[in-house]
């Protein structure tokens, strides 16, 4: 058996015709050792629990100060992920090798961990903040320094020396002489900063600015910062004050700057050396930062592990029932009937983990709750079943029609995108995914990418199909290929080719005989390919949609033999089926009636092609009971007795339509009346008392009334049964009509496809193709990557996804409408391999 059918020894042998049988189980678990039993039901991954505490609110149940505790350490690693990812470091995710869920006493040592890193992380991060806020100081002093030695020539700065008294350093000290302000400002204040100052002096400031050109960086946030650097000059210790106010009001940085040039090249070459040494500093606290964060990253995705199987571990305890005396669990879970004996040693694992003297132990109930369905899938047939979970999940044990999808849906899929060129595309690009798949599982991509991956089988299976139809329509890229040889004689000289240069293939003329597998390829050159190819597409069509319908309403036998309703058989499943085949497959076997009885070589005229009459006009003629006027020589019926035998098929057809309707509500009323009276409570044997005395343990059975989770027949009125049922057969009765005619869509799409990889092939590459010399060798180049770019993603891509969408409605509404019902609910079992395993969300 190849790799990719199977996904692990067991499930070689499974089926997904029917979901898993699946148990009602109570457990019975000691509180010491309740932590390690539900640890390895995690690790075995086949328990469904229930919630036995539906009353009580999540802040009043046992273990919710366990998950607050478990709560805080996943905020402390997102906190660490965080800082991990703002300085660059890859966090890597475990794929295979998960740690085991950690004792209870590891939590406290799991916390003096974390406590510690989140601590020495948030300590540098604070001390890097504090260090990169004194660089920018710096920094910002320096441009102030540099920046203003042009706003001052040697005049200015020896009356600055005379005049100034402390102006921009200590206002106290100003008696009204000339002084100045400097700083730095952000960028896109300056503009708002000048006209503040102007109006608060009334015209009597001078500014001088001009921009830095050296990147800066908020230390707190990380955003480049954009400043320019101010003088402003002022006359008056009252406006000093103000303007200073000005300043801290728009948050610019006030800095000392002397008048003097010497003085603040003195001033530069301090500031200088004091960035040299913070330099060191910086350097020397991301080094230590980098191997803290270096260290944390190896043992963060184990501990981000742990974590989360404590977590879901309590959040299962606080599921379970705590009894009265406080000394055992009581939970329920819907577990599959394979793997009993797998929970039963789980549970047995777990009390011997801490040497508990009472084992836990489980009991079967006997319920009438609707369990959950659940398919033992493998990585083949998990992309087909998400196609049908999308519809809706199926109901307990009824059939799945994913089996059966496996190949219906790659086939009528390829009948509509019938071309082995684009056929191979696909075909490769799914055996690319499948046979890189190890690799490809583990790259992260965006939603997209995991919707195409998810269904790679599904991908793989329809470009082989495509091109299987491919090859019987004889069609690849727009072109054929000569197999077989042609079966066509060509009964054409040069002198007819010239009168007439155009080719119309007449079987009646030209024909060797019938081409042994698909289409003859001079059906590619011929005039009256169009009207051909529409003809026999259509008939497929029509064909492979009553066929597929036909096996849907059959499929509904299987149902009603599982759940022994033998009735409905003769009461649904026989007038629908004979509906369907008295009206539709009289048709189809019309058409293939039509192809046997008439043909081009005979030599009776009623025989012949020109003598056909039109299948669907015969049957509108039979349904509105019309008779058409035959042509001079020719028969209006294909056989004597036709018109008879579709008088007696349509009366069956209109029979068939009361016995739908009427048929099993009188059924229901009659059972109801005959059957015994039963109680109206439906009893779940639970136990509620449980009392522990040493090691005895003492139970109690108390009975608990449930309400039925399903929806049965029996709890509705008969005038909700004969509602239901008048709504079912007029839609079935309706649905049959259109149902057939929505098969068209096959016809369609395959003849729009093969069309539109005509014209790309004519009016792009053939335009390549008739170039000449080295001009053309290059055009020719520049053509077919334009005839390639357009090949991939009109005819693979979209109408690649038009086919699918196309088929995908044909499955869930022409063909699972008959038989499925779809109202079940997935089993989700506790389990740790799936909690764990990353799924882009992005």
């Amino acid at each position: 058996m190849p790799k990719w059918w199977s996904s692990g020894p067991k499930q070689e042998t499974d089926s997904i015709f029917r979901s898993e049988v699946m148990s009602l189980v109570q457990m019975f678990l000691q509180p010491e050792a309740a932590y390690d039993t539900i640890a390895e039901l995690g690790e075995v991954g086949c328990a469904q629990f229930r919630d036995m505490n539906t009353g009580v609110n999540a802040q009043q149940r046992k273990f919710i100060g366990e998950v607050r505790r478990c709560d805080e350490l996943e905020r402390k690693i997102r906190y660490v992920t965080v800082e991990l990812e703002k300085d660059g470091h890859k966090v890597l995710d475990l794929m295979d090798d998960f740690p085991p869920a950690p004792k209870p006493r590891d939590i406290i040592e799991l916390e003096t961990h974390l406590e510690k890193t989140e601590t020495e992380i948030m300590e540098l991060a604070a001390n890097n903040i504090n260090l990169q806020t004194s660089y920018l100081e710096l920094t910002e002093m320096i441009q102030v320094l540099e920046r203003t030695d042009q706003f001052f020539s040697d005049q200015e700065s020896h009356n600055f020396d005379l005049n100034k008294r402390g102006t921009h350093q200590d206002p106290e000290k100003s008696n009204g002489t000339l002084g100045f302000v400097a700083g730095v400002i952000n960028r896109e204040r300056e503009y708002a900063f000048e006209r503040m100052l102007w109006r608060i002096s009334r015209g009597n400031v001078f500014v001088r600015r001009s921009e830095v050109d050296v990147p800066l960086t908020d230390p707190r946030t990380g955003s480049v910062l954009y400043k320019s650097v101010f003088v402003v000059f002022f006359q008056g210790d009252q406006l000093q004050a103000r303007i200073r106010k000005v300043c801290t009001g728009f948050h610019a940085h006030m800095y000392p700057c002397p008048s003097s040039h010497a003085e603040r090249m003195e001033m530069v070459k301090s500031v200088r050396t004091r960035l040299d040494d913070l330099k060191a500093i910086i350097s020397q606290t991301e080094d230590h930062r980098n191997c803290v964060l270096n260290a944390v990253g190896k043992q963060l995705p184990k501990w981000t592990a742990m974590v989360k199987k404590m977590k879901a571990i309590y959040h299962t305890l606080n599921l379970f029932n705590v009894d009265l005396g406080n000394k055992c669990l009581i939970g329920e879970a819907w577990v599959p009937k394979r793997d009993l004996e797998q929970v039963e040693a789980a549970l047995a694992a777990g009390s011997a983990t801490v040497g508990s003297t009472i084992p836990a132990f489980l009991n079967v109930l006997d319920t009438k709750k609707d369990p959950p369905t659940y398919y033992r899938l493998n990585k083949f047939t998990r992309g087909f079943q998400n196609l049908i979970d999308a519809y809706g999940i199926s109901s307990y044990r009824e059939v799945n029609p994913g089996l059966y999808t496996c190949i219906t849906f790659p086939f009528l899929f390829a009948v509509m995108f019938g071309d082995m060129g684009h056929g191979t595309i696909l075909f490769l690009l799914g055996l690319w995914m499948v046979l890189d798949e190890k690799r490809l599982l583990k790259k992260r991509g965006g939603e997209i990418w995991n919707i195409f991956f998810a269904g790679r089988y599904i991908i793989l299976l329809m470009g082989l199909f495509a091109m299987y139809t491919g090859f019987h329509y004889n069609d690849i890229f727009s072109k054929s290929i000569n197999v077989f040889g042609s079966h066509w004689v060509n009964v054409y000289n040069r002198t007819t080719v010239l009168t007439n240069p155009t080719l119309q293939l007449n079987p009646s003329l030209a024909t060797r005989g019938v081409y042994p597998m698909g289409l003859d390829p001079v059906w590619q050159s011929a005039t009256n390919k169009i009207i051909f190819l529409n003809t026999y597409k259509m008939k497929l069509s029509i064909i492979f949609g009553v066929l597929h319908m036909t096996f849907g309403v059959c499929m509904s036998v299987e149902n009603f033999v599982f759940f022994k309703k033998y009735a409905y058989i003769f009461l649904q499943f026989v007038p629908q089926v004979l509906f369907l085949l008295l009206m539709f497959g009289y048709m189809c076997f019309m058409m293939f009636y039509k192809w046997v009885k008439y043909s081009p070589t005979t030599d009776i005229l009623a025989d012949s092609p020109s003598c056909a009459p039109s299948v669907l006009i015969m049957f509108i003629d039979m349904v509105l009971f019309k008779t058409e006027t035959a042509v001079p020589g020719c028969e209006v019926n294909m056989f004597s007795f036709q018109k008879e035998l579709e008088m007696i098929f349509l009366f069956l057809a209109i029979i068939c339509i009361p016995w739908i309707l009427v048929g099993k509500p009188l059924w229901i009323k009659y059972q109801r009346r005959n059957r015994p009276a039963e109680p109206v409570i439906q009893v779940d044997e639970i136990v509620e008392k449980i009392e522990v005395t040493g090691k005895e343990v003492i139970i109690t059975e108390v009975a608990e009334a449930h309400e039925s989770g399903g929806h049965n027949e029996d709890d509705e009125p008969m005038s909700e049964i004969w509602i239901h049922q008048a709504i079912h057969t007029i839609e079935y009765i309706l649905s049959t009509i259109s149902h057939t005619a929505s098969y068209l869509r096959l016809w369609a799409l395959s003849l729009a496809h093969a069309q539109l990889s005509e014209v790309l092939w004519t009016m792009v590459l053939a335009m390549g193709l008739q170039m000449q010399g080295y001009t053309g060798a290059i055009g020719l180049f520049i053509i077919f990557a334009v005839w390639e770019f357009f090949t991939i993603a009109i005819m693979v891509m979209m109408e690649g996804l038009s086919a699918f969408l196309h088929t995908l409605r044909l499955h869930w509404v022409e063909f699972m409408s008959k038989f499925y019902t779809g109202a079940g609910h997935a089993f989700t079992p506790f389990c740790f391999k799936d909690l764990l395993t990353v799924v882009d969300d992005d």
